[in-house]
């Protein structure tokens, strides 16, 4: 006969275990015993101290010893080209620091004459930790210094992001594993700042996920104060307003996420309104970044000798196709039978934003990982993802190696292998967005609904009737059926 449980666990819910539920993680699990046995009950039954958060965190702290260990040669024998493109241990960091004034102790945009290429609270982060650099002058170990101080900060914005994602969801915290070990964190999480952007993302969408709809305004208005693209999670916030009919929620969070980019962005804007408009300026003037898909298309025209796209043909071909891929994920958003996940529209869109764009540096992956655990928590298609991101994060290196700095050419990738390494990239994020939207049309396939879930992460959105909803199956016409009936 079973045992009833204690009347202090009916009330806690069991989690969801990967090795149970997902196929993958179930067969790897064979070199260590198995997957956890059905007699145990996570989330009931105390793990100790082993907690999943601590786990995460544990998890979340090697993987960044991993990414820091892949900068060793550059961290013993200094950021220099062609070496630093060949030992694939680039980072943006000893650049700006020796060549944005940091070093000399200019503060980034505001510093009369100033030219920054980031968002404002980006180079806040970069001129305050460029301050804790001791010393003066450039010289290898106060760039060494810099390197160390801002990587350590980021792994500890990688921490909060893994735990924020964590608790999106009562039931399936060990999602967040995907993003403690992502590869592409390993890989390129210390190139550039994106993880701070990444970090506060997932802190709002977690208060979103609790109805703390200020707050996740504020957080979400933080993130866009350091990279763009948080912005767009408000639009899957539109869209699903626009299905349930529930727009308090949206115009609240977007107001706050106003406020708080206004309350960054305004004191720098009166103080050096040049310097801080020069980020927008460089922005809408440069032309085809590596690793875009117009970059790599023009490399493909100047080899055919053809015209390539200039900066102004780049810019409206990458707005028009990102506003079609917009269109089409709204037509899926109000034609699927059952209201879309908050997750499942954020990554869709932002995926979007990522093939259209006119720039894919390396780093950017590390917007989609978190959505991705998210959207749709398949390790098989993670993994492969990941894998293909690796590819093209090397090919990035060795092209540049050779375009920028004349290396070696036993260590130089000819140009039509970086080509496919970019449509590589390319095929993998369409394929997850056509995962994505299969799991919208059939939620039987959704991870997360498929464990009795409707939207964990959808705040006020969970739960909610639809109250538009577009049905592209017409009826057919009584008297036409009757005809055909009498005809046959």
């Amino acid at each position: 006969m079973q045992e009833s449980q204690p009347p202090e666990h009916q009330e806690r819910l069991r989690l969801v275990v990967p090795s149970r539920s997902d196929v993958l993680l179930r067969n790897f699990t064979e070199v260590v015993g198995g997957p956890l046995g059905f007699r145990a009950a996570p989330g009931v039954v105390s793990p100790g101290i082993f907690t999943v958060e601590r786990v995460l965190i544990l998890l979340t702290v090697l993987a960044a010893l991993a990414g820091t260990l892949l900068k060793g040669y550059c961290r013993a024998n200094g950021w220099e080209s062609p070496t630093q493109f060949y030992a694939t241990c680039y980072s943006d960091f000893p650049e700006l620091f020796r060549n944005r004034g940091l070093a000399e102790g200019q503060f980034p945009i505001v510093a009369s004459g100033s030219q920054f290429e980031y968002p404002v609270l980006t180079a806040l982060i970069a001129g305050v930790t460029a301050w804790l650099v001791p010393g003066t002058g450039v010289t290898n170990a106060r760039i060494l210094a810099y390197f160390d101080i801002n990587v350590a900060l980021l792994a500890a914005a990688t921490v909060v992001a893994v735990l924020a994602t964590a608790r999106m969801t009562s039931r399936r915290p060990w999602d967040a594993a995907m993003v403690a070990l992502a590869p592409g964190i390993v890989l390129a999480g210390t190139i550039n700042w994106d993880l701070w952007a990444v970090a506060l993302l997932a802190v709002g969408m977690y208060f979103f996920s609790r109805e703390r709809l200020v707050l996740a305004g504020i957080f979400i208005g933080l993130a866009t104060a350091v990279k763009l693209y948080p912005l767009l999670i408000l639009g899957a916030m539109l869209l699903l307003a626009l299905r349930t009919g529930r727009f308090r929620p949206l115009l609240t969070t977007a107001v706050a996420t106003g406020a708080a980019w206004l309350a960054v962005n305004l004191p720098f804007a009166v103080a050096n309104p040049s310097g801080w408009a020069y980020f927008f300026q460089y922005s809408a003037d440069r032309g085809a970044g590596y690793g875009s898909p117009w970059f790599a298309y023009n490399l493909l025209l100047n080899r055919l000798r053809g015209q390539e796209l200039g900066a102004d043909a780049v810019n409206l071909l990458s707005f028009g196709l990102f506003a079609a891929a917009c269109a089409l994920i709204a037509l899926i958003a109000f034609t699927a039978p059952r209201r879309p996940r908050l997750a499942q529209l954020a990554f869709l869109i932002v995926a979007a934003f990522i093939l259209t764009s006119k720039v894919y540096s390396p780093q950017y992956v590390v917007w989609l990982i978190p959505l991705l655990a998210l959207a749709r928590p398949r390790w098989r298609d993670f993994l492969v993802w990941q894998g293909i991101e690796g590819l093209h994060w090397a090919a990035v290196w060795m092209y540049l190696g050779q375009v920028t700095s004349a290396g070696s050419s036993q260590h130089n990738l000819d140009m039509p292998y970086y080509v496919l390494a970019v449509a590589a990239h390319m095929v993998a994020v369409a394929y997850l967005m056509a995962r994505v939207t299969w799991d919208i049309y059939d939620p039987t396939y959704d991870p997360v609904r498929r464990h009795h879930l409707d939207d964990p992460h959808g705040g006020p959105f969970t739960g909610a009737p639809d109250r538009f909803r577009l049905n592209l199956r017409t009826p057919a016409d009584p008297g036409a059926r009757r005809k055909a009936a009498s005809d046959a």
